[in-house]
Formats: C-alpha cells, structure tokens, sequence
C-alpha cells in the first residue's frame, strides 16, 4: 500500500513499492545520475537497494521515499530520511537522488527542505545531515540550499574505490 508521506507545492513524496522496480531502474542503472556510486545498478542492485528501504520502512520507520511529480504523476527521483554511520555512530541523513532530465528545476531542493522539516517536526530529530562525495557539486549545492554547513569530511570506501566525502549539517535551532 503506497503511503503518501509528505506533499510539496510540485511534488508527493511516497513509499517505494516493489511495482516501482522498473521505474527506479531509470534512476539507478543510469550512469550519469549514478556516478557518485561508482556506476550504474544492475537488476540484483536495484532489487537490493529497494529491500533495503522496505527493511528500513518496516525498521526506523522512514528511508527514502519516491518522488513524484504531481503534473506528470511520474516518478522522478527518490528523496527522503536515512540512518549514515559518521564518526562511530549514526546520523539521519537527508539523501536524494534524481533522474538526469529533472535535474537543475529545484526538484531535488524542494524535496530535501520538506524531509528536513519533516526529519524536525515530525521524527523529531535535533539535527540532520547530509553526506556527499567531494565531486558531486550539484548535490552540495542543495544541501546549502537546505540551510546546511560543512562540517566535516571523510572517506568512505565502496566498491572499491576511495570517496572522499563532505559532511553537512543543520540543526533545528539555526532554522
């Protein structure tokens, strides 16, 4: 049963269902959109990456969510609230992730303000963050936008490559 989790002026964000499959392959077996991970998913990626929101649905209570944009009805990205593990504990991470063609329209700024708020309001969280490879500009460029600081940096290391990472943060008492 898809939930409607939150609505913004353009988009409704959603849970994942498994019927989504082919249209997360649009997102995720995409290597432009995916190139902060190393390349595109394969079948058995996707499939893991959605049985890994559906254990967090049922487990934290949140991931992320499907984005769909209300004049289309089309699923265009995926944003929302994940648990990152950073500096020996975990965080709740404002994620989000956008096919190619609906980039630099605001969608994914949008998006991520209304899970912040939602991450304050709602889950009631003190503060949020964003972790972001060092060369993925666009997505810094949001997490600023969404009243967020740098932080911190790291390393984190998948699929075998070293990712430098920029970690951003905003608390509920600076908005």
């Amino acid at each position: 049963m898809r939930e409607v989790i939150l609505e913004t002026e353009r988009l409704v964000l959603r849970t994942l269902e498994q019927d989504d499959f082919e249209e997360v392959c649009k997102l995720l077996q995409d290597p432009v959109v995916m190139y902060a991970y190393e390349g595109a998913f394969s079948d058995q990626e996707v499939q893991a990456w959605l049985d890994k929101m559906f254990w967090r649905y049922e487990n934290d209570g949140f991931a992320l969510w499907a984005v769909i944009e209300k004049s289309s009805g089309e699923l265009i990205g995926q944003c929302g609230i994940t648990y990152q593990e950073y500096n020996g504990g975990w965080v709740p991470e404002v994620g989000y992730l956008f096919r190619k063609e609906f980039w630099h329209k605001g969608f994914a700024t949008e998006a991520a303000m209304a899970c912040k708020e939602y991450a304050f309001q709602v889950l009631n969280f003190d503060e949020v963050y964003s972790i972001i490879r060092d060369s993925n500009v666009a997505s810094q460029n949001v997490a600023r936008r969404n009243g967020m600081t740098e932080v911190d940096t790291f390393v984190k290391h998948y699929r075998g490559v070293e990712m430098p990472h920029i970690i951003f943060r905003v608390s509920r008492k600076d908005i």
